[in-house]
């Protein structure tokens, strides 16, 4: 008898562990790639007098700097930007991924990434989700264009990776962004 009490005692403790321990508190997220992306900086379509004041204030905000944006803009890969809160394709985007389409279809090797990031506002979980949304949009529209899906990686940064820190409209609309690197 005292073998058997021994033995439910055992078991209890077991299950309880079991249960204390085993079950996971939390799922999380890895929005890290596992090598470290180049960027591709570039501002949205705006008026020039406009361009210079971001370009310059940008610096200021100590964004990525120009060689690495020199070597992505060479490669033929440009970014696209997004409205606040969508994650629809705008028309000034869909003519950079054309241009990012015909740049693929004469490099068929070459392997992308779409990296889909957020301004600062709203929570890290709904960035996440919303930076995903983004990438998922670049890929369906650049396989309506013809580049196989295969060659198309996603990931989502949320607000983790601001091209731009100052608190500005005009800083969040550089935020607001699917980057597209080579793999």
């Amino acid at each position: 008898m005292n073998s058997m009490k021994s033995y439910v005692s055992v078991s209890l403790l077991m299950a309880g562990l079991v249960l204390l321990y085993g079950c996971p508190k939390s799922t999380e997220v890895s929005s890290a790639p596992e090598a470290q992306p180049q960027r591709v900086e570039s501002a949205p379509a705006a008026p020039a007098a406009q361009t210079a004041n971001a370009a310059s204030s940008a610096r200021s905000a100590g964004e990525v700097g120009t060689r690495e944006a020199s070597a992505k803009s060479a490669a033929g890969l440009r970014p696209i930007y997004f409205d606040y809160d969508k994650s629809t394709i705008r028309d000034d985007a869909k003519a950079v991924l054309k241009a990012d389409a015909e740049y693929l279809k004469a490099h068929p090797g070459t392997k992308i990434r779409i990296e889909g990031n957020c301004d600062e506002r709203g929570t890290i979980e709904y960035n996440q989700a919303l930076g995903q949304r983004r990438a998922t949009s670049a890929r369906k529209y650049l396989a309506e264009l013809g580049i196989p899906a295969k060659r198309i990686s996603l990931i989502s940064y949320g607000k983790e990776k601001p091209a731009c820190s100052a608190g500005t409209e005009e800083c969040w609309q550089k935020n607001r962004r699917d980057d597209i690197v080579s793999d």
